[in-house]
Formats: structure tokens, C-alpha cells, sequence
């Protein structure tokens, strides 16, 4: 009975990362900007998938990061900075050093809207580095993606003041067990059960 107990729980804890997870952002500014973001991801192991549909902004491109705190008393500006949990220089989306926050920008077009979609392999909503509770805010300028001499440039792209900001919640429940993501992950499944069942051949040899 214990060891199928045993069995039963790395199952849990295993399965609990290839469940696929989703988290919503309503986002709200006091220039009229408002919108939604919908981050979605199939397991601990794969990218998550970007979903963006923006309103009231100026037309052009607007710095759009993921920052370290989903705290809103104080509006936009008490969302800290970047979140950066590497401690590394601000990037693009695609530069090996970028902080997770970092997302680039978006493009309003001549009507405000923006409405795009992309994956992104740095940031997860599994583990210890899951975003859920975090804030993705959205700036007034182009982030310059740390390419230029600005003194802001590796610390926030240069992208100057945030325009509207929401805090990343769930919007699928799960009530599975969380751990650690690794990439070695999809190998685990495999090697647990064999570990699981070689207890429960040599029980059945003892008795």
C-alpha cells in the first residue's frame, strides 16, 4: 500500500507539470488606455504563448515588459522595475541576456489599436520563475532594447513613462502540486515509474 501511495504521488507531482496552464491580464491606464493579454502554456517545458488586443494608444511602438511586482496602489509606478530575477542587462525578446520581463514592444496602428501574438521561451507560469502575480505594463516610447548609449538603455530600454499596467492572474484554476521545472522534465516520468515499480517487484519477491 505505501509504495502504490509512493506511486501516486510522483504521478501527481509529474503529470501537475505537462498540465497546461493559462493566466489573463486586464489592462487599465489613465490616458484611456485598456486591453487584455492572455498568457498561455501547454507544460513546464514548452514556450508560452502571447496573446495581446490593446486599445487608446498613440500610434507607433510602445515598450511592453513583464515587471517584478503585481502591486497597484499606486497605479502603474508601484509595479517596480523589470522583472529581472537573473540580475542581467536589459534586451530583446531574442538576445541571450535579456531580463524574463523583457518583451519588446508592440505597434499601435493609426487607430491606437494593437492586436498581436508570439510565443516566448524565458518567460513560464511553472515553478519558482512562474509571472502569475506579476505585472505586465506598457510604456509611452519605443524600448530601445538596450541597443543604444542611453544611460536607461540596459536597465529599461528607454521607454519612458507607463501608460497602463495589470496584474497577470490565473484564469484556469489548478490545484495540482508545483515544483521546479527542468529541462530534463520529460525524462522524469519515465524514470519514476521504473523506480516505483522495481520497489513493487522486489516487495513481491520478499513476501
Amino acid at each position: 500500500m505505501k509504495v502504490l501511495i509512493a506511486l501516486s504521488t510522483v504521478l501527481c507531482v509529474v503529470l501537475a507539470k505537462d498540465q497546461p496552464r493559462k493566466a489573463i491580464v486586464y489592462l487599465q491606464g489613465t490616458s484611456g488606455v485598456s486591453g487584455n493579454v492572455t498568457i498561455s502554456q501547454p507544460s513546464c517545458t514548452e514556450p508560452v504563448f502571447i496573446d495581446i488586443n490593446v486599445v487608446g494608444l498613440t500610434p507607433g511602438k510602445h515598450g511592453f515588459h513583464i515587471h517584478e511586482k503585481g502591486d497597484l496602489t499606486d497605479g502603474c509606478a508601484s509595479t517596480g522595475g523589470h522583472y529581472n530575477p537573473d540580475k542581467v542587462s536589459h534586451g530583446a525578446p531574442n538576445d541571450q541576456v535579456r531580463h524574463v520581463g523583457d518583451l519588446g514592444n508592440i505597434a499601435a496602428d493609426e487607430n491606437g489599436i494593437a492586436k498581436t501574438s508570439y510565443s516566448d521561451t524565458v518567460v513560464s507560469l511553472y515553478g519558482a520563475r512562474s509571472v502569475i502575480g506579476r505585472a505586465i505594463v506598457i510604456h509611452a516610447e519605443v524600448d530601445d532594447l538596450g541597443k543604444t548609449n542611453h544611460p536607461d538603455s540596459l536597465k529599461t530600454g528607454n521607454a519612458g513613462g507607463r501608460v497602463a499596467c495589470g496584474v497577470i492572474g490565473i484564469l484556469e484554476p489548478f490545484d495540482e502540486p508545483d515544483s521546479e521545472c527542468s529541462s530534463g522534465q520529460q525524462g522524469l516520468l519515465p524514470a519514476a515509474v521504473t523506480v516505483v515499480f522495481s520497489l513493487l517487484l522486489t516487495r513481491s519477491w520478499v513476501l
